[in-house]
């Protein structure tokens, strides 16, 4: 890797936001695949985490810190340039990288709308105290967000799937980490 690019600790709070898919022209840019429809963390820092993909041959080892140029949609996705990478050979040399950026560095969301990875972990609770489970994962079903809940019944892992939509979602507390529904254990 060029020197312009150093090694760096990933941030505690690192949210891994897409990869790098290859080379774009010949002049060091790059195209990636955010893991959102809406990439606005891609676009809201200047400072990349970079990891080597978990398969195929990997060009580097541990964490690197990119420091973005210039990134902007194009078609079905984004493309990049960064400090120290000028042509298209060591643009190849990043296909597959996994992009991570701080959470704290995203753009606030705006009121009663959430990024899921703030969701995750969260106690689920209905209107009567019933815990129901913590979110285990999010799930996009076209029109609406499912909430996939973990529980445990019998001693063996449950998972319930409730829609995160407001007609059964009453509150969500992100600094109590509770999600308050309107829906029962037995649904």
């Amino acid at each position: 890797m060029p020197s312009d690019i150093e090694p760096a600790e990933l941030p505690a709070d690192a949210i891994e936001v897409g990869r790098i898919l290859d080379a774009w022209g010949v002049r060091g840019w790059f195209k990636v695949l955010p893991h959102s429809a809406d990439p606005q963390a891609l676009f809201s820092t200047k400072r990349w985490y970079l990891q080597p993909t978990e398969r195929g041959p990997q060009a580097f080892a541990g964490t690197l810190l990119l420091r973005v140029r210039e990134a902007k949609e194009h078609s079905d996705s984004i493309v990049a340039r960064v400090d120290g990478i000028e042509d298209r050979a060591t643009a190849e040399l990043l296909k597959g990288a996994r992009i991570f950026v701080p959470r704290s560095s995203f753009p606030t969301a705006p009121e009663d709308e959430f990024y899921w990875v703030d969701l995750l972990g969260l106690e689920v609770f209905n209107r009567e105290g019933v815990h129901l489970g913590r979110v285990k994962d999010l799930m996009s079903t076209g029109p609406q967000t499912v909430l996939v809940v973990e529980y445990e019944e019998g001693g063996k892992p449950q998972e319930r799937m409730l829609p995160f939509v407001s007609a059964y979602v009453d509150k969500v507390d992100l600094h109590a980490r509770r999600i308050e529904v309107d829906w029962q254990a037995d649904y």
